[in-house]
């Protein structure tokens, strides 16, 4: 059911179809991970949980952060806590394992999409958010970047990379080749 508030406008400030579209798919390789059995996870490696709590916390700063830049106020974008072991699996107790997971992430995708759409305007998607993103203690990103280009890293990088991880964990299916 969609909800329609009066005044609403119905013009899109930031088009959003990549990112709906990264969401989808991260959510439809979650659901199979979530029905599969045998799944490989790699020694020091996230498991499903992991990766879904993760992405969760990720969407949460960055929905803060775009709050925030609609407020007004002065913000930052750090990824380090959604790296923390700890966060995460307070994040998964909390979320209640992947399906619970899955409904918070397709919640948060919902609201960011409208954030970007609706609410924020071009000034604020152009403000310039000090950035640090870190992944396996490597510093990728640490400068200032436009709150619109970290929406759309969501869609381009983050999310995908996480669909891709979570779908390693599938068992491999592929049949073995037949001697000759």
């Amino acid at each position: 059911m969609q909800v329609r508030f009066e005044g609403f406008p119905e013009e899109k400030i930031m088009d959003t179809t990549t990112l709906r579209g990264a969401y989808r798919a991260l959510l439809d390789a979650a659901a199979m991970v979530a029905g599969a059995d045998d799944l490989t996870v790699a020694a020091g490696e996230w498991n499903a949980e992991q990766i879904l709590a993760h992405v969760s916390i990720v969407n949460a700063v960055t929905i803060a952060a775009a709050g925030t830049v609609s407020s007004g106020a002065n913000t930052t974008y750090d990824n380090r806590m959604a790296l923390d072991a700890w966060t995460i699996d307070r994040v998964i107790a909390a979320g209640g394992g992947n399906a619970g997971l899955r409904d918070r992430i397709r919640a948060q995708g919902e609201a960011l999409c409208a954030l970007a759409e609706h609410a924020l305007s071009e000034t604020e998607l152009d403000t310039a958010v000090p950035t640090l993103l870190l992944s396996a203690g490597t510093v990728l990103v640490d400068q200032l970047v436009p709150l619109r280009d970290l929406i759309a890293g969501l869609a381009d990088v983050e999310l995908p990379g996480h669909t891709a991880q979570l779908l390693a964990l599938l068992p491999d299916t592929t049949p073995a080749p037949v001697p000759a």
